[in-house]
């Protein structure tokens, strides 16, 4: 028969098991993980009215990536990215009541500094004067195929608004 401390260890082993760390993938994943970039040009965004007029009366909104953060997971061959962006949006003075679309990217660049994938996204707001702000919390799942997890050490994720060439400029010259 049974006593009750053999009872007890025989429950408790698989707790203890499944509590133990992951092991070598998950010391990889940490290892390997790339890191977001903000590209520096393309951290804040400023959406003008149709027209010629580029003073601040002009401003249909004003958007920033004011955080991005990324978590992986290893399994055989491919490593598993959840990218997670939050995006923050102000109304301006010419905001036109409806959806506010601001375009976004995301490009996995390797360790040559070649794009590997690239991929643009929309986060769509709800803006009027009476609901000036908005944010979002972008999530994203890339993943990166390897033959070896050590191909995967200098890979980074380059993020950042994806502004028009004439608000390229604009965000320039503010600096």
């Amino acid at each position: 028969m049974m006593n009750i401390r053999t009872i007890f260890l025989t429950a408790l082993l698989p707790l203890a098991l499944a509590s133990c760390g992951g092991g070598k993938k998950d010391e990889a994943a940490a290892v390997y993980c790339p890191p977001p970039l903000t590209v520096t040009d393309a951290a804040t965004l400023t959406r003008f009215k149709p027209g010629p007029g580029r003073d601040p009366r002009d401003v249909m909104f004003e958007a920033s990536l004011t955080g991005a953060g990324t978590a992986c997971a290893m399994s055989r061959g491919r490593m598993d990215i959840e990218l997670k962006m939050r995006i923050a949006v102000n109304a301006g003075p010419s905001v036109e009541a409806g959806t506010s679309s601001v375009p976004y990217f995301v490009r996995i660049i390797d360790a040559n500094g070649q794009v590997r994938e690239g991929r643009d996204f929309n986060a769509d707001y709800k803006l009027s004067t009476a609901n000036p702000r908005g944010a979002s919390l972008e999530e994203l799942t890339l993943t990166l195929p390897y033959d070896k997890p050590t191909e995967l050490g200098g890979y980074r994720i380059a993020v950042g608004l994806k502004p028009t060439p004439e608000e390229l400029q604009y965000n320039r010259r503010a600096k």
